[in-house]
């Protein structure tokens, strides 16, 4: 057993990894700058963590994905390796003790989010930690190509001026061959360097239905197929909507959002994972670092915006490697308000200006001030303060954020924290003295260590079901702590957050890029093209079609997909399909022919040609012109 399966076992219990971790892990050692692809569900993180546990000094794991960071943070102290985690809507302090850890403090894992990296307290600190790795997550965020572009991915290369001997690896789920080749460029790769597992899911049937009445075909699958299920909304209200739906007809179902409280999102998860809930119904909060192996159908009720998005979330499905299904309803209406979205998601220059003025009143901040600086930020209120349209707005805060000026997060949860001001005789003292906190302050030391040492997260509710009194109770007994000072007491949030990336300018001087505006606006237009392509066709195989995206143009059919099952359908083979329908093509690219002197032209029995001509004619591939010759369409 080699050295990285033995950590392997040792903190995952796994005897073996995956298909192409070892790789990776093995060119990391080598110290290469490495670019790894590997789908949904893959254990990207295992190929990071592993090398760092077998190296001396600490890995820097940059992810924009909060929840995600937080979670992976959580489960590797649950291991007892050191762990901690940077990101927007945490106080200077904090941040200040958290990197004060990293450098001094034995810590393996830093998890920072990419707005964090240009700022002067985490530079200053950087230089004098010892890192091993320089771990990149969503890594095709750093590309203008990509479905999710975020400038701040882009100063990634400037911190590797103070790491020139640490190797970078940068992983994703998802990117095409453009978007592959841009992330090696913009994060200065050494050399090309790249691992990839092929994007193809054979278990996975994907289905695409037009249907007018969604939900009794959801009812319908979900009375048919066992096991538990996703199902995918565009906003939080249908989320509700339909999980009250397959409940009144009797399907286990509940739905999650961005909006609900930790405690709330934690419940939830843990009810379905552990399949008191058949089905959740969501938005595209929830499916980041679940891997649940049994989930047997993933339904999007409401088109995604990209391919990129889609093939993430159906691939949740079947990550046992039995069969599952991937559905994507849609209708006429549909197609039209994904296109719609093109004018929505690109409200005029001068109103993205506006509404950045706009932000720095509504938070008074001066000319020249605020950089760094995060807010709580109520979007209802703001648009209401001033009038806004909500779509817009929030559309306009979204390319501010791609522009560099702000960053915004639509749903933080900071849980609380405290630490002990007093030392352990001054505390002695006070419980001796003021009797009524003694059972409070034992009940945090029984619950919590290390919290003499530095601020550690804690959850009210759960203190609260300690000694089973209301959750208000053991905030006010913490708050009076707090004002005795006998404890720092940083209550949770749970809201979205802005934060200012540099200094307020004033609006005559902000900079919107006019070509930069145009080029993402053309990314989108084609993004979404692409999702119309796959939703409409009806003549090429889904898997096909996905795989092709991602740049894999030498796949087979896959024999399962709506597609595919009406070509079936024929009686025909694979083989004899595609050698007639390549001879048909060819026919007709060059000249338009009647029926029976098509038929007469292709070497091979006339019936089976005859189906796969009218398998075209239903498919709207191939039509007849005013001459009643075939012509390909």
């Amino acid at each position: 057993m080699t050295e990285a399966e033995k950590i392997l076992s040792k903190y995952w219990g796994f005897p073996k990894f995956r298909e192409l971790q070892q790789e990776i892990i093995n060119s990391v050692l080598a110290g290469k700058d490495t670019l790894g692809l590997m789908p949904t569900g893959g254990g990207k993180s295992i190929t990071f963590q592993v090398p760092a546990l077998m190296s001396n000094g600490i890995c820097i794991v940059i992810t924009p994905l909060i929840a995600l960071m937080k979670d992976q943070v959580e489960n590797l102290k649950n291991k007892k390796i050191k762990a901690a985690a940077i990101y927007s809507g945490m106080s200077y302090h904090d941040i200040d003790i958290t990197l004060d850890n990293c450098v001094y403090g034995d810590y393996k894992f830093l998890y920072v989010s990419p707005e964090r990296l240009s700022t002067d307290i985490f530079v200053e600190r950087l230089k004098k930690m010892n890192v091993n790795l320089l771990a990149i997550d969503e890594s095709h965020c750093i590309s203008q190509w990509g479905y999710d572009f975020r400038p701040a991915y882009l100063k990634i290369s400037d911190i590797r001026k103070y790491l020139p001997d640490v190797p970078v690896l940068a992983l994703t789920a998802t990117a095409t061959p453009k978007v592959v080749d841009d992330i090696q460029d913009k994060l200065n790769f050494k050399e090309k360097n790249v691992f990839r597992k092929s994007f193809e899911r054979k278990n996975l049937i994907y289905l695409v239905r037009k249907s007018e009445d969604k939900e009794a075909y959801l009812l319908n699958v979900a009375r048919k197929v066992r096991g538990t299920g996703i199902i995918y909304v565009r906003n939080r209200r249908k989320t509700q909507q339909i999980a009250r739906f397959l409940r009144q007809n009797g399907i286990s179902a509940d739905f999650y959002h961005a909006g609900l409280t930790n405690e709330q999102r934690e419940k939830k998860q843990n009810n379905w994972k552990n399949d008191k809930t058949r089905v959740i119904v969501s938005t595209n909060a929830f499916g980041m670092g679940i891997d649940k192996p049994n989930v047997r159908y993933v339904i999007h009720i409401d088109i995604p915006n990209s391919l990129e998005a889609y093939y993430q979330e159906a691939g949740r499905a079947g990550r046992d490697e039995k069969t599952a299904y991937a559905v994507l309803l849609y209708n006429n209406e549909d197609i039209e308000n994904l296109r719609k979205q093109i004018k929505d998601n690109f409200p005029p220059i001068d109103f993205i200006k506006r509404v950045y003025s706009l932000l720095g009143s509504y938070y008074n901040i001066a000319i020249g001030a605020g950089k760094n600086q995060s807010f709580k930020f109520d979007v209802r209120d703001f648009v209401s303060k001033y009038n806004l349209e909500v779509i817009e707005t929030y559309n306009a805060i979204k390319l501010l954020q791609k522009e560099g000026y702000i960053y915004f997060t639509e749903s933080v949860f900071i849980p609380s924290k405290l630490k002990f001001k007093v030392n352990r005789q001054e505390l002695y003292e006070f419980q001796v003295k003021d009797k009524i906190f003694d059972y409070i302050i034992k009940l945090i030391l029984r619950n919590y260590s290390g919290v003499f040492d530095e601020y550690i997260n804690i959850s009210e509710s759960f203190l609260a079901k300690q000694i089973k009194v209301k959750e208000d109770v053991i905030v006010k007994y913490l708050i009076y702590l707090s004002k005795q000072g006998i404890i720092n007491y940083v209550y949770k949030i749970q809201e979205p957050v802005i934060q200012f990336m540099q200094e307020r300018l004033d609006k005559k001087n902000l900079k919107i890029s006019k070509d930069n505006y145009e080029k993402r606006k053309k990314i989108f237009v084609e993004t979404i093209e692409y999702v119309i392509n796959y939703a409409s066709s009806d003549n090429k195989c889904r898997s096909q079609l996905l795989l092709s995206y991602f740049g894999e143009t030498d796949s087979y059919r896959c024999g399962n997909c709506d597609v595919c099952k009406r070509r079936n359908e024929l009686g025909l083979s694979k083989y004899e399909f595609d050698i007639i329908l390549e001879e048909i093509k060819k026919i007709l690219k060059n000249e338009n022919v009647m029926l029976n002197d098509l038929v007469a032209k292709i070497k091979y029995k006339s019936n089976k040609v005859i189906m796969v001509i009218q398998w075209l004619l239903d498919n709207d591939k191939i039509k007849y012109d005013k001459n009643h010759k075939l012509y390909w369409f």
